[in-house]
């Protein structure tokens, strides 16, 4: 099956979530035709460069979704990139190409309890993935963000603690996510795990449930979102290796 071509979407506006978390909300005759209940699901933002006849092209998580409107958070960073620049300066009635949506990455709910990790960048997506569990759902949701200031209030069941690590410098020769997870009660039953972050902490984390926790595939997602001191299209062949040489 063909994919659909890029759709032209409008910025009807932006807020602040947290000092570095930005949301932009996109709609106009684009969505018209676009599917419903897409929270989780990824699209494909094309930001325009002034040199190049071709666009940046950046994956982005649907955090909302409402009619004819779709929202999506930014994750902010010193060094700014494009997706942040632009996010950061969008303007109402600003246009950008939007492709997809892709498949949504959701956490297997046919487990006994629930682990979620990962950094800004994720979390976009665990607010979706917190916020379907079923009521009577158990876990853990680790989350690393920059500031003390960056927590957020998240819709989740009652008994799934939410445990945030400040970590203003992320580096690649250790993951406070997985040294925070190691102290954590494990429960007995099934887990179904879903962690998404920067590429070495995520390869750790890999490690840790696929060797030490014998977590099946079919109740773990791990995926990298970022890598330090690379651009998304050196992480983004870098990514594609690593996930063959682990196949």
């Amino acid at each position: 099956m063909a994919k659909p071509n890029p759709r032209v979407l409008e910025v009807i506006g932006t807020t602040y979530i947290t000092p570095h978390m930005c949301r932009v909300t996109l709609g106009g005759d684009g969505l018209r035709d676009f599917p419903v209940d897409q929270e989780s699901a990824y699209i494909k933002l094309m930001f325009p460069q002034e040199k190049e006849s071709r666009p940046l092209m950046r994956t982005y998580t649907i955090s909302g979704q409402r009619d004819n409107e779709i929202d999506v958070d930014f994750a902010l960073h010193d060094a700014e990139g494009p997706a942040s620049t632009w996010a950061r300066n969008a303007q109402v009635g600003q246009q950008i190409l939007v492709g997809g949506p892709g498949p949504k990455k959701l956490i297997n709910n046919d487990a006994d309890w629930f682990l979620l990790v990962g950094d800004m960048t994720a979390l976009p997506a665990i607010t979706v993935n917190l916020a379907q569990l079923p009521d009577d759902a158990r876990g853990y949701a680790v989350l690393e963000v920059t500031t003390e200031a960056d927590r957020q209030t998240l819709k989740k069941p009652a008994n799934v603690e939410i445990h945030w690590i400040i970590n203003a410098t992320p580096n690649a020769e250790n993951s406070p996510l997985l040294e925070r997870i190691k102290t954590l009660p494990w429960f007995r039953g099934q887990p179904a795990v879903w962690a998404a972050c920067e590429f070495h902490s995520m390869r750790a984390l890999r490690q840790y449930f696929k060797v030490e926790r014998l977590i099946p595939k079919t109740h773990l997602y791990v995926s990298s979102y970022w890598k330090i001191n690379s651009t998304e299209d050196q992480h983004k062949i870098e990514k594609r290796e690593d996930a063959q040489s682990i196949a």
